[in-house]
């Protein structure tokens, strides 16, 4: 740096004053504005859209995943054009569409073989601005899909054999209409020999290609398709004036076998949700089921139809497969809960307008709980199962202790603030609790019930007034906060919106166990797991011993889950770290489970060796509790009114 005279440095210094002084504000340097806002994208109107969209996808090549899409779509002359992908997608209440947003390549749009040049709009990355030249009345939209090719690079959603199909993965839809309003003519082309299923009404079938009736887009993305080489077809009504189908895909016809006694279980589901509700809001329905250990096991609601995901070995592997025979009937559910009636700010008009969640609680809370009840009724599960569930869910939220902090209100938000992510520390984070919590929640409204108009009414009233109305309507009916207090108080009279409000809304250091309490139980522990326990770890691939050292981890000792403030927490274990040795002897389950046990009887902590990348550390698990898992026990001072609740209902 060069030195500058001190008395010049004061005449420049002295200039730069008087520079400033005369130039005032404007001398100043410019702080930052915001940017212009970018043209609004039109909101969506309660008015038809002019003309039908021609949509025709082909998903022949099946290999690589890669669907072509050609759409063709009138316009109307004079007005802007802007094409939206649906980003908020019915029943994942999130706007998941963004993981498939990046599955779009190719897209080009012309207009009487003339290209285009379309603009993704600079904020709303779901929606396409297209200029139309003045004499276009329609345009055509082409691009592929390129499906993930497997669970690495997103949820895979087809293999060789199966092939599941969203439509709102494969479509853009004019901006500024309600979705109903939209009318589509679908065509879908499948692998030579392959069969397909959906809820659709077929309309000529052309060699490999499928043709469906026009309908509004709001059904098609309400239809899903489900196609395959190996699929078997099973009537779950016979003789029904209203059919009820289970359509089966799997990747091996060996897997398609299903036993007369879990068909009559299946049949019994569908009797029991008509003997709860009193009604159908639908003109047939689909279960639509691919049985694959490369798809994931998952359920999504459809008004007449489901998505259901299950383990290959669902009918194959019956007992194994106990933790997911609640699917289907959750799923089921959903038709009356969900789809026909559905919380007011859940519903919107078209799937790019924000869904608010605030009572999952109600939609798939309460779903839960009648779904694990439809499947108690019909043997989908037996009694035993159906008290180890609620075992098992008892223990886990009695255990964790996110309650403490964060109410189960807040919760909702999770599929919108959690976006897919895994979480680390689930039992302080809390998950999407609304589920289960929902659940136990509604377990303690049944039997508050049941108590309080000594045996007379129960919340099988409740169903059958709030979702079995309209028999035959499949519409849409919205609900409120209110609306749920005031069908609540028309069954049985009580304080229902302080009930809802102190389990829900308030911040809880006790888990809603009260349903199990009245309901003439007791949460006990011992150091057998259940049946049901056991193939529940079988399902998830982990040994779960979060009741005893506080932890989960699969057969090579990785860590999956460690409970928040339990003794692996505070011995410094976190989830992904492996344990490799268990009292200087390598990892083995069983032999960590002996440890276990022979630690309830010594007083030296457990000693483990566990690596951390590519560091290894000590760790001193001071236990000394035993095994223990979680039963319910009962108390013979109470009535037993959960047999009650599990009953058949007759006709």
């Amino acid at each position: 740096m060069r030195a500058i005279p001190s008395g010049l440095l004061s005449a420049v210094s002295l200039g730069i004053i008087l520079l400033r002084t005369a130039a005032g504000v404007a001398a100043q340097p410019a702080l930052p504005q915001p940017a212009a806002p970018a043209p609004a994208v039109p909101a969506p109107q309660d008015v038809p859209y002019p003309g039908h969209i021609v949509l025709a996808v082909d998903t022949s090549n099946i290999a690589q995943g890669i669907f072509t899409v050609h759409e063709t779509i009138p316009v109307p002359q004079g007005a802007p054009l802007t094409l939206l992908y649906p980003q908020w997608r019915p029943g994942n209440h999130s706007p998941t569409g963004h993981s498939r947003l990046a599955r779009i390549a190719g897209l080009a749009i012309t207009a009487d073989g003339r290209p285009i040049a379309w603009t993704r709009d600079p904020v709303n990355v779901f929606a396409f601005h297209v200029p139309l030249p003045a004499a276009a009345s329609s345009i055509s939209v082409d691009f592929q899909y390129l499906a993930p090719p497997a669970n690495e690079y997103g949820r895979a959603e087809s293999t060789l054999r199966i092939l599941t199909l969203d439509w709102d993965a494969v479509t853009l839809y004019p901006a500024g209409y309600y979705a109903r309003q939209i009318t589509v003519d679908a065509r879908l082309r499948i692998p030579s020999g392959w069969q397909l299923a959906t809820a659709l009404e077929r309309g000529a079938q052309q060699g490999d290609e499928a043709r469906f009736a026009p309908t509004s887009f709001e059904t098609l993305v309400d239809s899903p398709v489900y196609a395959g080489a190996y699929m078997t077809r099973i009537d779950l009504d016979p003789g029904a004036q209203v059919p009820v189908h289970m359509d089966l895909f799997a990747d091996s016809p060996e897997l398609l076998t299903v036993t007369p006694d879990e068909l009559s279980a299946h049949r019994n589901m569908v009797q029991q949700a008509y003997r709860l509700f009193g009604s159908r809001h639908y003109d047939h329905y689909d279960f639509l089921v691919h049985l694959s250990e490369i798809l994931r096991p998952m359920g999504v609601e459809h008004h007449r139809s489901s998505f259901d995901g299950l383990s290959a070995n669902y009918f194959t592997e019956w007992a194994k497969s106990a933790d997911l025979h609640d699917l289907l009937s959750h799923e089921f559910v959903h038709s009356w809960n969900g789809k026909f009636r559905r919380p007011a700010d859940l519903w919107t008009p078209n799937y790019n307008v924000p869904m608010r969640d605030s009572l999952l609680w109600v939609y798939e809370g309460q779903t839960q709980y009648w779904g694990s009840v439809l499947a108690a009724r019909s043997q989908l599960w037996t009694r035993q199962q159906a008290l180890d569930l609620l075992a098992m869910l008892a223990a886990r939220f009695q255990a964790a202790p996110g309650r403490t902090w964060r109410s189960l209100e807040d919760t909702t938000d999770q599929p919108i603030i959690q976006y897919g992510a895994p979480l680390a520390w689930p039992s302080w984070q809390r998950g999407v609790d609304y589920y289960d919590v929902g659940l136990l929640i509604w377990l303690d409204a049944d039997t508050l019930i049941r108590e309080q108009s000594h045996g007379q009414r129960s919340l099988d009233d409740f169903a059958r007034q709030f979702f079995g109305m309209d028999d035959g309507s499949y519409g849409e009916l919205t609900y409120t906060f209110e609306d749920v207090v005031a069908a609540l108080d028309h069954v049985q009279p009580y304080d229902w919106a302080g009930f809802l409000h102190q389990r829900v809304d308030a911040v809880n250091v006790d888990a809603p166990t009260g349903g199990l309490t009245r309901g003439g139980y007791r949460l006990v522990f011992n150091d057998t797991p259940s049946d049901f326990y056991k193939a529940a770890d079988e399902l998830h691939k982990v040994t779960s011993l979060t009741y005893s050292v506080g932890l989960s981890l699969d057969k090579d000792g990785e860590i999956k889950e460690v409970l928040w403030n339990g003794p692996a927490f505070r011995a410094g274990l976190a989830p992904g770290s492996r344990i490799i040795a268990v009292d200087e002897v390598a990892f083995d389950v069983d032999r960590f489970k002996a440890v276990i046990r022979a630690a309830e009887h010594a007083s030296a902590p457990i000693s483990l060796i566990v690596r951390e990348g590519e560091r290894f550390r000590s760790v001193r698990l001071d236990y000394h509790g035993g095994l223990r898992y979680p039963h319910l026990e009962r108390d013979p001072n109470r009535g037993d009114l959960l047999q009650a609740i599990f009953a058949p209902k007759p006709r």
